[in-house]
């Protein structure tokens, strides 16, 4: 897969935000969906999850903003152009993760054994970024915003924000190992798994907890899964369907009372949402 086709584009992309982003060292502060086609997103996201996609830009770089319904903004969704995927880039969700300083988080994930899929980039009005690896392959990037307020995108019981972020990897040790040493995350607490599906690790940063990590069955998919808020999760998992995704998972219920799913949208790009219990 070579994102680095994706570099070109990335720096007026986002440079069309205009988001601050500080945020303390580990914590998330984007979400960002590549699609091949934003009219089919904005239709699919606005009626399950309840967001605003927004319309066509005027500029070249077809790029959209997430907006919750009292106007948080959540990420952006990025239309894949034909140079992107001749390039290997694929419908996915992907997140960004603060740092103090990007160069120096690069070069640290570099050490510890991540890969580099874009170089540090300055996005101006903006901040810096770079595009990653952990070592087991799994992509996300890091970001340094220069405005002066926090990120909103990730709030633990934010309504139409991510509420969590969940890692399946293949080697889960290591991969938390890897993120202590680069983010600081700690792991206090756990829960076991059914069967040999080990530990469901909990990832704390920053005084509060951000999600989990755990190993990955033989053959099954890796990466981050991100759980966005829904009101009524029944009604949620209903309308994945109206709009032609597919439930592979749910609703039931996750210690603390929350009622989650797993679904694939239009284009089998794997999400998921959390409301509260009944």
């Amino acid at each position: 897969m070579r994102w680095h086709r994706l570099e070109r584009a990335s720096p007026r992309v986002l440079h069309r935000r205009r988001v601050a982003m500080p945020s303390p060292q580990g914590t998330p502060i984007w979400y960002e969906l590549l699609t091949y086609n934003h009219d089919a997103s904005k239709a699919f996201y606005d009626h399950v999850i309840g967001w605003t996609l927004g319309g066509k830009p005027d500029g070249p770089m077809n790029y959209h903003m997430i907006q919750t319904a009292d106007g948080s903004m959540v990420g952006g969704v990025m239309q894949l152009t034909d140079e992107m995927k001749a390039g290997g880039a694929k419908s996915t969700w992907l997140f960004y993760v603060g740092v103090d300083d990007v160069d120096a988080s690069y070069e640290k994930i570099l050490g510890k054994g991540g890969a580099s899929l874009m170089a540090p980039f300055d996005i101006p009005n903006a901040g810096r970024a770079a595009f990653v690896t952990d070592p087991q392959g799994n992509p996300f990037y890091i970001m340094r915003g220069n405005g002066p307020e926090n990120s909103t995108a990730f709030e633990r019981f934010g309504m139409g924000e991510c509420n969590w972020n969940e890692l399946t990897t293949t080697d889960q040790a290591a991969g938390n190992a890897f993120h202590a040493d680069v983010f600081g995350w700690t792991y206090p607490d756990k829960m076991a798994m059914p069967g040999d599906m080990g530990d469901y690790v909990f990832i704390d940063v920053a005084s509060q907890r951000i999600g989990a990590t755990m190993k990955a069955a033989s053959g099954a998919p890796t990466g981050w899964r991100f759980y966005f808020r829904t009101p009524d999760i029944e009604a949620t998992a209903k309308k994945v369907a109206e709009a032609g995704g597919n439930l592979m998972m749910g609703p039931h219920k996750v210690p603390g009372g929350d009622r989650i799913i797993v679904a694939t949208d239009h284009q089998g790009v794997v999400f998921g949402a959390v409301g509260p219990g009944r």
